[in-house]
C-alpha cells in the first residue's frame, strides 16, 4: 500500500487509494500519470473541477459527475459506446474501487489536491436529487412522485429517442429470433411473442400499461385485430404515440393516454401487457399492482409481465449513478419474488422465460445508434445528457452479460373459481 506524502501527485493519490492495480492508463492535468503505458484504455483528468467532483463524492458518483461534465475523459472509447472500456475495467481483479485513506493520508491528500478542491462544485443539471431529499418532497411511488421520476427519464426529447432506439421507437428488451436478426426485426418479434403468449384474437380488448411510445398497442391492433388502450405517465410519449396512431389510421381501435395506470377505470380486458413498467413501481407495491391488473381482467384473461430483474431475490439497493441519473426511485428484485407476488394476487402462472442475453444484444444496438447519431444527439439534448446515456446503456449491457441483472417474461391467467384458466395443454406460440 502506497503512503501519500505532501509531495504526492494526483496520480499518486489515485493509485494509492485505488484497491488493487490500476487496469488502465491514468493521467492528470498536473502532468502526473499511473498505470500501464500500453493500455488500450485510459482516464484523463482534465481540470480542478473534475478533481473536486472525485474528492467530494468518492466512488462511482464522483467519477460519474466528472465524466458527464467532460472533466474526466475516457481514452480509447467513444462516449456513445464505452462498453469495451467498462468491460476492461470490470474484467480486472478489483475493478474500480477505492479505500478510505488513513488520517495521515487524508492530511497529505488535502495538501495534494488543495483546500479549494474540497468544496463540492455544482452538481450536473442532469442529476436528480438524492433519494433522502426526494423522500422529504413526496411519498415514494405516490402518483405525483412517480410522474416526476418518469418525466426525468422519458421526457428528454422524442427526437433523441428516435435516434437512439431506432425506427421501432421501443425502449424495452427485444427478442432476437436469430443471432443475425436486426434490432428492428427483434423488436417486431418481441411484440409478436407477447401477442401470441396473450393469445390475442380479433375483437378482443388489450390494456398495455406503461405503454411507452405505443409500439405494443399499434402492433396488436394492426396484426391481431384487437382494440387496444395504452397508458403512460410520460406526456412526450403519449403525444408521440397518438400522432403515430393517427398517421397509421388506427384511431378507431387504438388509443394512448397520458395517464397513471392506477387511474384506468375500464375493466373486463381480455389481456393486459406490462412491458418494462414493474421496474418503476417499487417492490413493496407489487401486491397492489398485480391486484389492480387482476381486477382489470375478465375471467380467464391473460397477463404478460415483462420486466428487468436481479439474478437473485435478495434486497439490493440501486447504485448512486442509476438512481441519480437514469431511473430515480427504480427498484429491482428477482423473478422468484415477481412470480410469488403474481400468484399471491390470485393469478395462475403458466410460463416464464429469461431473455437476459436478448437485452444485452438490444443495448448493443442502442449504443451503436448513439455512436452513429452522436453529433445530432448532442445537438438535441447536450453533451452532458448524451454522455449519461452512453455510459448507462453500456453499463447496463455489461450487467446483463455478466448475469448481474436479467429480463423475465411471466405469463399468468385470471383463473376462475372453478379452476378454468382458458390456457391450453401446451403453449400455442413459437418460442
Amino acid at each position: 500500500m502506497s503512503i501519500l506524502s505532501p509531495t504526492s501527485t494526483i496520480a499518486d493519490a489515485f493509485s494509492a487509494l485505488l484497491i488493487g492495480d490500476i487496469p488502465f492508463r491514468f493521467t492528470a492535468y498536473d502532468g502526473s500519470s499511473a498505470g500501464p503505458e500500453d493500455s488500450a484504455f485510459g482516464l484523463h483528468l482534465k481540470n480542478e473541477r473534475g478533481l473536486s467532483y472525485m474528492v467530494t463524492a468518492p466512488g462511482d458518483l464522483g467519477l460519474a459527475r466528472a465524466y458527464v461534465m467532460g472533466d474526466l475523459e475516457l481514452v480509447g472509447a467513444h462516449p456513445g459506446d464505452p462498453f469495451a472500456a467498462l468491460s476492461h475495467i470490470k474484467g480486472s481483479k478489483t475493478g474500480l474501487k477505492f479505500r478510505t485513506p488513513t488520517p495521515l493520508e487524508a492530511l497529505a491528500l488535502v495538501r495534494t489536491v488543495g483546500l479549494t478542491n474540497l468544496k463540492p462544485p455544482p452538481i450536473p443539471a442532469t442529476e436528480h436529487a438524492p433519494r433522502w431529499r426526494r423522500l422529504m418532497e413526496g411519498f415514494l411511488h405516490s402518483p405525483e412522485r412517480d410522474a416526476e421520476a418518469i418525466h426525468h427519464h422519458y421526457d428528454v426529447s422524442n427526437r433523441f429517442y428516435e435516434m437512439v432506439l431506432g425506427p421501432s421507437m421501443t425502449y424495452t428488451c427485444a427478442c432476437f429470433p436469430t443471432e443475425d436478426s436486426t434490432l428492428e426485426e427483434a423488436q417486431f418479434h418481441k411484440y409478436d411473442l407477447v401477442a401470441q403468449k396473450l393469445d390475442l384474437q380479433p375483437g378482443q380488448r388489450l390494456l398495455d400499461v406503461g405503454c411507452g411510445w405505443g409500439g405494443m398497442v399499434r402492433h396488436a391492433v394492426k396484426h391481431y385485430g384487437v382494440t387496444a388502450l395504452g397508458v403512460t405517465l410520460s406526456a412526450e410519449q403519449a403525444f408521440w404515440a397518438q400522432q403515430k396512431i393517427k398517421e397509421e389510421g388506427l384511431e378507431d381501435r387504438a388509443e394512448v393516454r397520458h395517464l397513471d395506470y392506477r387511474d384506468v377505470t375500464e375493466n373486463d380486458f381480455d389481456a393486459i401487457s406490462s412491458i418494462g413498467l414493474t421496474e418503476h413501481i417499487g417492490v413493496d407495491n407489487y401486491p397492489a399492482y398485480f391486484a389492480f391488473l387482476r381486477d382489470r381482467l375478465k375471467p380467464q384473461g391473460r397477463l404478460l409481465n415483462h420486466s428487468i430483474t436481479r439474478a437473485d431475490n435478495k434486497k439490493t439497493s440501486t447504485g448512486a449513478f442509476i438512481d441519480r441519473y437514469v431511473f430515480p426511485d427504480g427498484e429491482l428484485t428477482g423473478s422468484g419474488r415477481m412470480i410469488t407476488e403474481i400468484q399471491d394476487a390470485g393469478l395462475e402462472v403458466h410460463h416464464e422465460e429469461n431473455l437476459r442475453m436478448h437485452y444485452a444484444k438490444t443495448l448493443a444496438g442502442w449504443n451503436a445508434y448513439l455512436v452513429e447519431n452522436w453529433d445530432e444527439c448532442v445537438a438535441e439534448v447536450g453533451e452532458e445528457t448524451a454522455r449519461v446515456w452512453g455510459l448507462y446503456i453500456a453499463g447496463s449491457r455489461m450487467g446483463f452479460e455478466t448475469n448481474e441483472i436479467q429480463l423475465h417474461q411471466v405469463l399468468a391467467t385470471k383463473t376462475d373459481a372453478d379452476g378454468n384458466s382458458g390456457y391450453p395443454l401446451r403453449p400455442t406460440w413459437t418460442p
